[in-house]
């Protein structure tokens, strides 16, 4: 793949987001379906040496241990009203698909300020739900309390990394949080895992390549892409993070997208997965645009889990 076509034309995206959104909801497609979680720019120019530009890789690296801005991203959404489109799919062991859920819904306020949600459209099918009422996949659990439950209240104090308070289950999401909102830092409790998400402490860096680029996002912001790429000389088990690439506007270096590639395997975990997260700027803010995911997971005393999603957010207004 030339990575210079890391494509998102504008002026093609209608055409090509109406066929994704097709391919989605067509309900005689049985078999797998993958988002596209490529991190929709358009390179201009790979960068040789950054430091002709007066950065260097300890800039970038700092930046994104530094950043919060995809979790207070998902805090000011809620200051305004938008659609939202969500498409979520599982599926078997043979990779088809065995259960669909949709949700359009419009998120407002009431008079007295209180967020409100309307669904516009809902509808489930396959095997999702236990006896309970509960989601079949922990997958699905994650996906309603980071997305669903984001669209209902505001979200509580903090960064988007892991809190030491809270039983099992609060420990589960604070990890997750960890994985999504902060990628490159260390998650514990993890076995096997861990120690390895820590991809810029000194034993982790010499297994992975920085790359860097100019591009343009949504045809006219002018970003670096600057990329994290496990090296090809590295042993597959070396390093659970393949690749994190980060989107930084040039203008003010906040970070606008970002995409990340989990795998690992043993006897004991399976894990794939891959997430790209995309912001947009309303109003001054930085707010969700689209989120894609798609992965398969498979550990110790839980079910095999395979699912992917793609979440997209639009017609913000005040």
């Amino acid at each position: 793949m030339d990575h210079r076509l890391w494509t998102f034309n504008i002026k093609g995206t209608v055409i090509a987001f109406s066929l994704l959104l097709s391919a989605f909801c067509s309900t005689a497609q049985t078999k797998r379906f993958n988002p596209d979680t490529i991190i929709t720019i358009v390179i201009d120019t790979p960068i040789v040496n950054i430091r002709s530009h007066r950065l260097n890789t300890q800039d970038f690296i700092d930046a994104v241990l530094a950043d919060t801005g995809f979790f207070q991203a998902f805090r000011n959404m809620k200051k305004y009203s938008f659609v939202a489109e969500n498409y979520i799919y599982t599926y078997d062991k043979k990779n088809r698909i065995d259960g669909r859920i949709y949700r359009k819904l419009k998120h407002t306020f009431n008079p007295n300020g209180k967020p409100v949600i309307e669904y516009l459209a809902k509808r489930d099918s396959g095997s999702l739900y236990k006896k309970d009422g509960k989601y079949e996949l922990y997958t699905l659990n994650m996906f309603d309390y980071i997305f669903t439950n984001a669209y209902k209240s505001v979200y509580n104090s903090g960064n988007g990394t892991a809190s030491a308070n809270g039983g099992k289950d609060q420990s589960y999401k604070d990890k997750l949080k960890t994985l999504i909102f902060a990628p490159g830092r260390r998650v514990d409790g993890i076995p096997f895992i861990s120690s390895k998400t820590e991809i810029f402490s000194p034993d982790m860096r010499q297994y992975y390549d920085y790359q860097f680029a100019r591009g343009k996002y949504l045809d006219t912001i002018p970003v670096y892409r600057f990329r994290v790429i496990q090296k090809s000389s590295t042993e597959d088990n070396d390093v659970v993070i393949k690749e994190l690439t980060t989107i930084f506007d040039m203008r003010t270096f906040e970070i606008l997208g970002r995409y990340v590639n989990l795998r690992y395997h043993n006897i004991f975990i399976d894990l794939d997965v891959q997430m790209n997260m995309e912001l947009i700027n309303f109003n001054g803010e930085l707010v969700p645009a689209k989120v894609t995911y798609q992965g398969n997971w498979d550990i110790p005393f839980h079910k095999t889990e395979k699912a992917s999603f793609l979440i997209v957010q639009k017609a913000y207004s005040k």
